[in-house]
């Protein structure tokens, strides 16, 4: 049976100053999960936020809070991530040589282990962790940055993912470039996790509901239509 796809809001696009209204505002305007980018100015070009946000915002909400970790190295923080609030964790496989350690880690947290792949990373570098991952992110942007268009050759890799998955119980995202109008494809290559950023937030709250169900149809077009997990 297929999942029932989730929308993922990812707070890089919302307004900062009020992060926390914002939050809540997805998240009551049909949010599945939380995104929230943690960049370093080291791994990718940019610096977000810390652990410290992430514990200031989860009182707001009590969504999946998806933390996804742009930082090199990623080890180091993984604990206090974990501490401040977040529900999953995913880190690069470019990021660090070891891994499989980090996604062990994360999992002995009590946190759910994602494990993500840039635009020119190939698929078979999550293979031997599909053991231990609950989550394989497909950048479909280069990372470090919003509003950047999509890239179609990404789709080649979520294919590849999702015939690597082969039934194991483990959740497909994609980062970058998702809206009403590339969501579909990105559905139909095999994706289930849909992190939106520019889509959801460019309008204000008046739009967010419309966005996310706009965002939402797209992937239930291409077939998404089972009871929601996450």
């Amino acid at each position: 049976m297929s999942i029932r796809p989730l929308i993922a809001p990812s707070i890089l696009s919302a307004d900062f100053s009020r992060l926390g209204e914002e939050t809540r505002a997805v998240a009551e305007a049909g949010g599945d999960w939380i995104h929230l980018d943690v960049m370093d100015g080291h791994f990718v070009p940019n610096i977000t936020f810390g652990p410290p946000v992430v514990k200031a915002l989860r009182p707001h909400t009590t969504k999946f809070f998806d933390v996804h970790l742009m930082i090199a190295p990623a080890d180091p923080y993984l604990a206090a991530f974990a501490e401040a609030g977040a529900d999953g964790i995913t880190v690069h496989v470019e990021a660090g040589p070891h891994i499989h350690r980090s996604l062990q880690t994360i999992r002995a947290l009590g946190k759910r282990a994602g494990v993500a792949l840039n635009p020119g990373t190939p698929a078979a570098m999550v293979e031997p962790l599909l053991d231990i991952a609950d989550l394989v992110l497909v950048m479909t942007v280069n990372p470090g940055f919003g509003g950047q268009s999509f890239l179609a050759s990404a789709l080649e890799t979520v294919a590849r993912v999702r015939a690597l998955v082969a039934g194991r119980d483990i959740r497909i995202e994609v980062d970058g470039g998702i809206d009403a109008t590339t969501v579909e494809a990105a559905a139909r290559a095999g994706a289930d996790v849909f992190v939106a950023g520019n889509a959801v937030f460019k309008d204000g709250p008046a739009s967010y509901a419309e966005r996310i169900a706009a965002i939402r149809s797209g992937a239930e077009a291409a077939g998404g239509s089972g009871p929601l997990a996450c």
